[in-house]
This record gives structure tokens, C-alpha cells and sequence, in this order.
């Protein structure tokens, strides 16, 4: 017999940047939220202000402009997220054609971290799943080898061209 506790409304939302410069240790920017715990709001997944958030301490962290390759999720092309990325000159914003996970790096940052800090693992409570979550990405965070081998599984290039002015 296996006792299950109470349906609960929590729900994890991880969003993360692998971050690629030729010539420097590859990089991994995330933010993990636990929806539902003490917010009022009954959303279950990031809002666009939480990539517009992300985007910023990138930007500041990394110190420098940024290309965003981005998959086709909803929230991604949120027009006010949109209108934020086009009023700075710091970011250029792509998309991957749509049903191309094979083209998205991030993917496998997922698949890593499923393997690894989520494998064989049940969890009591939210609490320690966050705390799982979060560990596993911290190791990936130093271990640039793994996020260099997420963009060659896809078997992109780090040459870009300068996206000319409209």
C-alpha cells in the first residue's frame, strides 16, 4: 500500500540560459520558482516578467550584449517581452523553427539535470525537490565540459552575424 498525501497546486518552473562565448568557459544562468506556496496568483508557470528578469542579471552578470536563441514557448514571444527586448540595444533575439528541441542546447542542460539530481529519487516534499533542483544545476553551473557538449549535440556553430539595423 502506498499512502498519498493530498493533491497540492505547487508546481516547479526552472527557466535557464546556456550562455556561449568562443573562447571563454561556457555558461549556465538559471531561476527556479515554486508556484502556488505563497502566491495569490493561480499561475503555474513563469510569467514574462520572470525572463525579462532573467535576461536583465544576465546581461549584468555576463557584462556584455547578448543573442537569445529561443524556442517557440508562448511566454517567449509575449508581445510585452517583445516590446522589452526591442528597446535594448544590448540583446538580438532568434527563434528556432517550431517542434526543434534538437536545435535547443537548453534541452539537454533538462535532460542532464533529469538524469543526475532527479534519477531514483523520490521526493517527500517540494522542499527537497528544490533543493535537489537546485544542487544539480549549481554542479552543472561549474562543469562547462557539459554545457559545451548540450550546444554540439545540436550541432550549431558560435559564429553569429551582426543583425543590421530596421
Amino acid at each position: 500500500m502506498i499512502r498519498v498525501r493530498g493533491r497540492t497546486q505547487r508546481r516547479f518552473s526552472v527557466a535557464a540560459l546556456a550562455c556561449y562565448k568562443a573562447g571563454e568557459r561556457s555558461r549556465l544562468i538559471f531561476r527556479p520558482r515554486l508556484h502556488g506556496r505563497h502566491d495569490s496568483s493561480a499561475r503555474r508557470s513563469l510569467a514574462w516578467t520572470d525572463y525579462r528578469d532573467l535576461l536583465t542579471a544576465a546581461h549584468h552578470q555576463l557584462g556584455a550584449p547578448m543573442v537569445v536563441i529561443w524556442d517557440n514557448l508562448n511566454v517567449h514571444k509575449d508581445a510585452r517581452l517583445r516590446t522589452f527586448i526591442d528597446a535594448r540595444d544590448w540583446i538580438t533575439c532568434y527563434y528556432l523553427p517550431p517542434y526543434a528541441p534538437d536545435l535547443n542546447p537548453v534541452e539537454g542542460i533538462w535532460s542532464l539535470l533529469r538524469r543526475n539530481c532527479q534519477a531514483s529519487t523520490a521526493f517527500s516534499d517540494h522542499d527537497q525537490l528544490l533543493a535537489a533542483l537546485r544542487r544539480g544545476l549549481r554542479q552543472l553551473q561549474y562543469r562547462s565540459n557539459l554545457i559545451d557538449s548540450c550546444l554540439a549535440a545540436t550541432r550549431l556553430a558560435l559564429t553569429t552575424t551582426r543583425r543590421q539595423p530596421q
